[in-house]
Protein backbone atom coordinates (compact mmCIF):
# COMPACT_ATOMS: atom_id res chain seq x y z
CA UNK A 1 0.00 0.00 0.00
CA UNK A 2 1.55 3.16 -0.79
CA UNK A 3 1.45 6.26 1.19
CA UNK A 4 -1.26 8.76 -0.23
CA UNK A 5 -0.08 12.29 -0.13
CA UNK A 6 -1.76 14.35 -2.27
CA UNK A 7 -2.38 17.95 -0.53
CA UNK A 8 -0.26 20.59 -1.80
CA UNK A 9 2.32 18.03 -3.36
CA UNK A 10 0.89 17.50 -7.17
CA UNK A 11 3.00 15.81 -9.51
CA UNK A 12 3.51 18.54 -12.12
CA UNK A 13 4.24 17.51 -15.99
CA UNK A 14 6.61 19.15 -17.85
CA UNK A 15 7.34 18.62 -21.60
CA UNK A 16 10.46 18.84 -22.87
CA UNK A 17 10.91 21.96 -25.08
CA UNK A 18 8.08 23.50 -23.95
CA UNK A 19 8.47 26.34 -21.54
CA UNK A 20 6.09 25.83 -18.52
CA UNK A 21 5.52 24.77 -15.02
CA UNK A 22 2.04 23.93 -13.37
CA UNK A 23 -0.11 25.24 -10.47
CA UNK A 24 0.92 23.86 -7.00
CA UNK A 25 -2.93 22.24 -6.12
CA UNK A 26 -2.75 20.90 -10.05
CA UNK A 27 -3.76 17.10 -9.21
CA UNK A 28 -1.79 14.38 -10.73
CA UNK A 29 -0.79 13.15 -13.90
CA UNK A 30 -1.96 16.58 -15.16
CA UNK A 31 0.04 18.61 -18.06
CA UNK A 32 1.46 21.65 -16.91
CA UNK A 33 -0.24 24.86 -17.79
CA UNK A 34 1.73 26.89 -20.11
CA UNK A 35 3.65 29.74 -18.99
CA UNK A 36 3.51 33.33 -20.01
CA UNK A 37 6.21 35.82 -20.22
CA UNK A 38 5.66 36.68 -16.58
CA UNK A 39 6.92 35.84 -13.71
CA UNK A 40 4.93 33.14 -11.74
CA UNK A 41 5.61 34.02 -8.06
CA UNK A 42 5.27 31.51 -5.27
CA UNK A 43 2.80 32.20 -2.48
CA UNK A 44 4.51 34.01 0.55
CA UNK A 45 7.71 34.54 -1.70
CA UNK A 46 9.22 38.15 -2.24
CA UNK A 47 11.16 38.09 -5.89
CA UNK A 48 13.31 40.12 -7.82
CA UNK A 49 14.08 38.70 -11.29
CA UNK A 50 15.51 39.94 -14.66
CA UNK A 51 16.06 37.94 -18.15
CA UNK A 52 18.14 39.36 -20.53
CA UNK A 53 18.34 37.88 -24.14
CA UNK A 54 22.08 38.55 -25.52
CA UNK A 55 20.74 37.96 -29.18
CA UNK A 56 17.86 40.66 -28.96
CA UNK A 57 19.66 42.83 -26.80
CA UNK A 58 16.20 43.39 -24.87
CA UNK A 59 15.01 41.78 -21.31
CA UNK A 60 12.02 39.36 -21.32
CA UNK A 61 11.50 39.02 -17.87
CA UNK A 62 11.56 41.99 -15.52
CA UNK A 63 9.75 41.66 -12.14
CA UNK A 64 11.44 44.53 -9.11
CA UNK A 65 14.65 44.52 -10.83
CA UNK A 66 16.30 47.14 -8.35
CA UNK A 67 15.15 45.78 -5.42
CA UNK A 68 17.92 45.01 -3.01
CA UNK A 69 18.51 42.22 -1.38
CA UNK A 70 21.25 40.29 0.80
CA UNK A 71 23.55 38.68 -1.63
CA UNK A 72 24.84 35.70 0.18
CA UNK A 73 27.23 33.97 -2.57
CA UNK A 74 25.96 35.73 -5.29
CA UNK A 75 28.65 38.33 -3.95
CA UNK A 76 31.46 36.03 -4.99
CA UNK A 77 31.28 36.74 -8.70
CA UNK A 78 32.61 40.40 -7.32
CA UNK A 79 34.96 38.86 -5.11
CA UNK A 80 37.29 36.90 -8.31
CA UNK A 81 36.09 40.08 -10.34
CA UNK A 82 37.92 42.48 -8.19
CA UNK A 83 40.87 39.94 -8.05
CA UNK A 84 41.01 39.48 -11.41
CA UNK A 85 40.82 43.11 -12.71
CA UNK A 86 42.81 44.59 -15.35
CA UNK A 87 44.39 41.53 -16.78
CA UNK A 88 45.45 41.40 -19.91
CA UNK A 89 44.43 39.36 -22.72
CA UNK A 90 47.59 36.85 -22.74
CA UNK A 91 46.83 36.39 -18.33
CA UNK A 92 47.25 33.18 -17.03
CA UNK A 93 45.80 32.35 -13.69
CA UNK A 94 48.40 31.15 -11.44
CA UNK A 95 47.72 27.41 -9.97
CA UNK A 96 48.40 29.05 -6.64
CA UNK A 97 45.59 31.40 -7.29
CA UNK A 98 43.22 28.79 -8.86
CA UNK A 99 43.22 26.86 -5.92
CA UNK A 100 40.82 29.15 -4.11
CA UNK A 101 38.68 30.69 -6.79
CA UNK A 102 37.92 27.61 -8.25
CA UNK A 103 36.63 26.19 -5.20
CA UNK A 104 34.98 29.51 -4.82
CA UNK A 105 33.08 29.49 -8.07
CA UNK A 106 32.31 26.01 -8.44
CA UNK A 107 31.48 25.17 -4.76
CA UNK A 108 30.50 28.50 -3.63
CA UNK A 109 33.27 28.18 -0.68
CA UNK A 110 32.82 30.07 1.92
CA UNK A 111 36.73 30.30 3.13
CA UNK A 112 38.08 31.54 0.33
CA UNK A 113 35.67 34.49 0.19
CA UNK A 114 36.13 35.40 3.54
CA UNK A 115 40.08 34.96 3.68
CA UNK A 116 39.85 37.43 0.43
CA UNK A 117 37.49 39.74 2.02
CA UNK A 118 39.56 39.86 4.95
CA UNK A 119 42.78 40.43 3.43
CA UNK A 120 41.60 43.11 0.62
CA UNK A 121 39.65 45.71 2.34
CA UNK A 122 36.19 43.90 2.99
CA UNK A 123 33.74 46.74 1.99
CA UNK A 124 36.53 48.19 -0.05
CA UNK A 125 36.00 45.62 -2.63
CA UNK A 126 31.88 46.07 -2.74
CA UNK A 127 32.89 50.10 -3.41
CA UNK A 128 35.51 49.33 -6.05
CA UNK A 129 33.05 46.97 -7.97
CA UNK A 130 30.80 49.98 -7.89
CA UNK A 131 32.47 52.49 -9.31
CA UNK A 132 34.54 50.07 -11.86
CA UNK A 133 31.30 48.37 -13.34
CA UNK A 134 28.62 51.25 -12.78
CA UNK A 135 26.50 49.11 -10.56
CA UNK A 136 23.03 50.97 -9.14
CA UNK A 137 22.00 49.41 -6.23
CA UNK A 138 25.00 47.35 -4.88
CA UNK A 139 26.46 48.61 -1.61
CA UNK A 140 28.66 47.04 1.10
CA UNK A 141 27.24 45.16 4.28
CA UNK A 142 25.51 47.79 7.10
CA UNK A 143 27.25 49.50 9.49
CA UNK A 144 27.93 46.77 12.27
CA UNK A 145 28.40 44.03 9.54
CA UNK A 146 30.88 45.26 7.75
CA UNK A 147 32.61 41.30 8.22
CA UNK A 148 29.63 39.72 6.41
CA UNK A 149 30.48 39.79 3.06
CA UNK A 150 26.95 37.70 2.34
CA UNK A 151 25.33 41.05 3.42
CA UNK A 152 26.36 43.13 0.52
CA UNK A 153 23.01 44.75 -1.22
CA UNK A 154 22.78 43.32 -4.99
CA UNK A 155 19.83 43.67 -7.23
CA UNK A 156 18.48 41.25 -10.53
CA UNK A 157 19.41 44.37 -12.93
CA UNK A 158 23.14 45.00 -10.94
CA UNK A 159 23.58 40.95 -11.54
CA UNK A 160 22.49 41.33 -15.46
CA UNK A 161 25.55 43.79 -15.10
CA UNK A 162 28.48 42.15 -13.70
CA UNK A 163 27.34 39.08 -16.37
CA UNK A 164 27.26 41.01 -19.64
CA UNK A 165 30.42 42.96 -18.37
CA UNK A 166 31.76 39.22 -18.00
CA UNK A 167 30.42 37.89 -21.32
CA UNK A 168 31.33 41.20 -23.33
CA UNK A 169 33.82 43.24 -21.99
CA UNK A 170 35.99 41.38 -19.48
CA UNK A 171 39.38 39.88 -20.88
CA UNK A 172 39.23 36.80 -22.89
CA UNK A 173 41.52 34.83 -19.85
CA UNK A 174 38.70 36.24 -16.81
CA UNK A 175 36.07 35.48 -18.87
CA UNK A 176 37.00 32.08 -19.88
CA UNK A 177 38.20 31.12 -16.86
CA UNK A 178 35.14 32.43 -15.10
CA UNK A 179 32.52 31.25 -16.74
CA UNK A 180 34.34 27.93 -17.36
CA UNK A 181 34.06 27.46 -14.04
CA UNK A 182 30.34 28.50 -13.38
CA UNK A 183 30.13 25.70 -15.94
CA UNK A 184 31.52 23.17 -13.55
CA UNK A 185 29.41 24.32 -10.69
CA UNK A 186 29.26 21.01 -8.08
CA UNK A 187 25.68 19.83 -7.05
CA UNK A 188 26.83 19.72 -3.38
CA UNK A 189 28.80 23.23 -2.27
CA UNK A 190 31.56 22.99 0.46
CA UNK A 191 29.07 23.82 3.06
CA UNK A 192 27.09 20.50 2.17
CA UNK A 193 24.12 22.25 0.69
CA UNK A 194 22.90 20.99 -2.48
CA UNK A 195 23.37 23.98 -5.21
CA UNK A 196 21.50 22.82 -7.92
CA UNK A 197 17.90 24.66 -7.51
CA UNK A 198 16.93 27.30 -9.76
CA UNK A 199 18.75 27.30 -13.40
CA UNK A 200 20.56 24.30 -12.79
CA UNK A 201 17.16 22.61 -12.12
CA UNK A 202 15.12 24.31 -14.90
CA UNK A 203 17.05 23.91 -18.05
CA UNK A 204 19.26 21.26 -19.31
CA UNK A 205 22.75 22.30 -19.91
CA UNK A 206 24.27 24.55 -21.01
CA UNK A 207 24.28 26.50 -18.52
CA UNK A 208 26.59 28.29 -15.77
CA UNK A 209 24.97 29.62 -12.06
CA UNK A 210 26.56 31.17 -9.11
CA UNK A 211 24.12 30.62 -6.38
CA UNK A 212 23.00 31.81 -3.16
CA UNK A 213 21.48 30.86 0.07
CA UNK A 214 21.41 32.51 3.95
CA UNK A 215 18.80 31.31 6.15
CA UNK A 216 19.06 30.43 10.15
CA UNK A 217 16.24 28.07 9.30
CA UNK A 218 18.03 25.97 6.51
CA UNK A 219 18.67 22.70 7.76
CA UNK A 220 22.09 21.25 7.65
CA UNK A 221 23.36 20.50 4.29
CA UNK A 222 22.76 16.57 2.89
CA UNK A 223 25.61 16.15 0.49
CA UNK A 224 29.17 16.68 0.38
CA UNK A 225 31.61 17.49 2.68
CA UNK A 226 29.61 19.78 6.06
CA UNK A 227 30.98 22.31 7.60
CA UNK A 228 29.62 25.69 9.67
CA UNK A 229 28.39 28.55 7.93
CA UNK A 230 28.82 31.77 9.06
CA UNK A 231 29.49 34.70 6.87
CA UNK A 232 26.29 34.30 5.05
CA UNK A 233 23.76 32.90 7.85
CA UNK A 234 21.34 36.06 8.42
CA UNK A 235 20.49 36.92 12.02
CA UNK A 236 17.40 38.01 13.20
CA UNK A 237 16.79 41.33 14.32
CA UNK A 238 19.89 42.90 12.40
CA UNK A 239 18.91 46.40 10.97
CA UNK A 240 19.28 47.39 7.63
CA UNK A 241 17.04 50.10 6.26
CA UNK A 242 16.11 48.53 2.67
CA UNK A 243 17.56 44.90 2.31
CA UNK A 244 15.98 42.02 4.59
CA UNK A 245 18.65 40.65 6.56
CA UNK A 246 16.23 38.18 8.19
CA UNK A 247 14.07 36.03 6.04
CA UNK A 248 15.62 33.00 4.52
CA UNK A 249 16.92 33.75 1.10
CA UNK A 250 17.64 31.43 -2.04
CA UNK A 251 19.21 33.12 -5.28
CA UNK A 252 19.65 31.69 -8.49
CA UNK A 253 22.02 33.70 -11.15
CA UNK A 254 23.81 32.56 -14.39
CA UNK A 255 23.56 31.99 -18.17
CA UNK A 256 21.61 30.07 -20.51
CA UNK A 257 21.82 28.39 -23.41
CA UNK A 258 24.14 27.70 -26.50
CA UNK A 259 26.67 30.99 -26.86
CA UNK A 260 25.52 32.23 -23.00
CA UNK A 261 22.45 33.77 -24.60
CA UNK A 262 20.15 34.49 -21.63
CA UNK A 263 21.68 35.97 -18.52
CA UNK A 264 19.50 35.13 -15.86
CA UNK A 265 18.59 36.32 -12.27
CA UNK A 266 16.70 35.44 -9.90
CA UNK A 267 16.36 36.19 -6.24
CA UNK A 268 14.12 35.11 -3.39
CA UNK A 269 12.96 35.65 0.32
CA UNK A 270 11.10 33.30 1.91
CA UNK A 271 8.85 33.00 5.09
CA UNK A 272 10.50 32.64 8.64
CA UNK A 273 10.91 29.37 9.35
CA UNK A 274 10.50 28.01 5.68
CA UNK A 275 13.13 24.67 4.96
CA UNK A 276 15.56 24.51 2.41
CA UNK A 277 13.82 22.13 0.80
CA UNK A 278 10.60 24.55 0.81
CA UNK A 279 12.38 27.20 -0.84
CA UNK A 280 14.37 24.73 -3.48
CA UNK A 281 10.86 23.69 -4.89
CA UNK A 282 9.35 27.60 -4.66
CA UNK A 283 12.26 28.88 -6.66
CA UNK A 284 12.44 26.46 -8.81
CA UNK A 285 9.11 26.76 -9.89
CA UNK A 286 9.77 30.40 -10.22
CA UNK A 287 12.43 29.61 -12.47
CA UNK A 288 10.30 27.47 -14.69
CA UNK A 289 8.23 29.91 -15.49
CA UNK A 290 10.26 32.30 -17.17
CA UNK A 291 10.51 33.34 -20.73
CA UNK A 292 13.95 32.52 -21.08
CA UNK A 293 15.01 32.54 -24.76
CA UNK A 294 17.46 29.72 -25.66
CA UNK A 295 16.67 27.43 -22.97
CA UNK A 296 16.51 23.78 -23.13
CA UNK A 297 13.89 22.34 -21.10
CA UNK A 298 13.73 19.22 -19.31
CA UNK A 299 11.22 16.12 -20.38
CA UNK A 300 9.71 14.44 -17.26
CA UNK A 301 7.32 14.70 -14.02
CA UNK A 302 7.56 16.97 -11.41
CA UNK A 303 6.72 15.12 -7.92
CA UNK A 304 7.14 16.55 -4.81
CA UNK A 305 8.67 13.98 -2.00
CA UNK A 306 8.28 13.50 1.65
CA UNK A 307 10.60 12.36 4.85
CA UNK A 308 14.14 13.77 5.37
CA UNK A 309 17.44 12.46 4.06
CA UNK A 310 16.18 10.14 1.15
CA UNK A 311 18.41 8.74 -0.37
CA UNK A 312 19.41 8.43 -4.01
CA UNK A 313 21.01 5.54 -5.33
CA UNK A 314 22.82 4.61 -8.73
CA UNK A 315 20.78 1.80 -8.85
CA UNK A 316 16.92 0.85 -8.17
CA UNK A 317 17.79 -0.69 -4.91
CA UNK A 318 19.65 0.20 -1.55
CA UNK A 319 22.90 -1.97 -2.08
CA UNK A 320 24.84 0.37 -3.60
CA UNK A 321 25.91 3.71 -1.42
CA UNK A 322 23.81 7.07 -1.92
CA UNK A 323 24.93 9.37 -4.49
CA UNK A 324 23.31 12.08 -2.33
CA UNK A 325 20.15 13.20 -0.21
CA UNK A 326 17.22 14.73 -1.35
CA UNK A 327 16.48 18.11 0.98
CA UNK A 328 13.91 17.43 2.88
CA UNK A 329 10.14 17.50 1.04
CA UNK A 330 12.03 18.88 -2.26
CA UNK A 331 10.49 18.67 -5.35
CA UNK A 332 12.25 16.59 -7.98
CA UNK A 333 12.09 15.54 -11.41
CA UNK A 334 10.98 12.14 -11.92
CA UNK A 335 11.89 10.77 -16.10
CA UNK A 336 10.53 7.59 -15.69
CA UNK A 337 10.07 4.67 -13.24
CA UNK A 338 11.23 0.99 -12.93
CA UNK A 339 10.52 -2.20 -10.62
CA UNK A 340 13.55 -2.95 -8.27
CA UNK A 341 14.16 -3.94 -4.67
CA UNK A 342 11.07 -3.90 -2.49
CA UNK A 343 11.46 -1.53 0.37
CA UNK A 344 9.51 -1.13 3.43
CA UNK A 345 8.51 1.64 5.07
CA UNK A 346 6.16 0.24 7.60
CA UNK A 347 3.15 0.44 7.19
CA UNK A 348 4.33 1.21 3.59
CA UNK A 349 5.80 -1.60 0.78
CA UNK A 350 7.27 -0.68 -2.69
CA UNK A 351 9.06 -2.01 -5.36
CA UNK A 352 8.87 0.73 -7.69
CA UNK A 353 11.70 2.87 -8.21
CA UNK A 354 11.71 6.62 -9.49
CA UNK A 355 15.31 8.04 -11.83
CA UNK A 356 15.68 11.22 -11.37
CA UNK A 357 17.41 12.46 -14.40
CA UNK A 358 18.97 15.58 -12.85
CA UNK A 359 20.99 13.12 -10.32
CA UNK A 360 21.51 10.40 -12.59
CA UNK A 361 20.08 8.31 -9.75
CA UNK A 362 16.73 6.38 -8.07
CA UNK A 363 14.69 7.08 -4.97
CA UNK A 364 12.37 4.74 -3.91
CA UNK A 365 8.78 5.25 -5.43
CA UNK A 366 7.37 5.01 -1.48
CA UNK A 367 9.08 8.87 -0.73
CA UNK A 368 6.95 9.99 -4.38
CA UNK A 369 3.99 12.34 -3.20
CA UNK A 370 1.56 9.95 -5.36
CA UNK A 371 -1.30 7.76 -4.31
CA UNK A 372 0.21 4.76 -6.19
CA UNK A 373 2.91 2.46 -5.98
CA UNK A 374 3.24 3.22 -9.59
CA UNK A 375 3.02 6.90 -10.48
CA UNK A 376 -0.25 6.83 -13.08
CA UNK A 377 1.59 9.01 -15.47
CA UNK A 378 5.07 8.29 -15.57
CA UNK A 379 6.38 6.12 -18.21
CA UNK A 380 8.21 2.81 -17.22
CA UNK A 381 11.77 2.96 -18.47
Amino acid sequence: MRRRLLAGAAALLLIGGAAGSAAADAPAGQPARPATASAEVPAGVSAGVAVFDRQTGTFTEQLNTSTRFRSASVVKLLLALDHLWNRGPDYTVPAADRAWLEPMLRASDDDAASAYWSDHGGTAIITRMVDRLGLKDTAPPPTGYEGYWGYTALSARDTVTIYRYLLDSAPGPVRDFMMGNLRQSTRCASDGFDQHFGIAGAFDKPWAVKQGWSGSSYEKGTCGPKRTVTASVARAGSPAADVDLTRPALHSTGTVGAGDRSIVAVFTLHPVGTSYGKAYTDIGRLTRSLNVPGAARPAGWWYGTWSDHVNVRPKPGTGDAAITQLPAGVEVLVGCQARGEVVNVPPYTNEWWAYLPRYDGWISNIYINSPDNKMPDVKDC
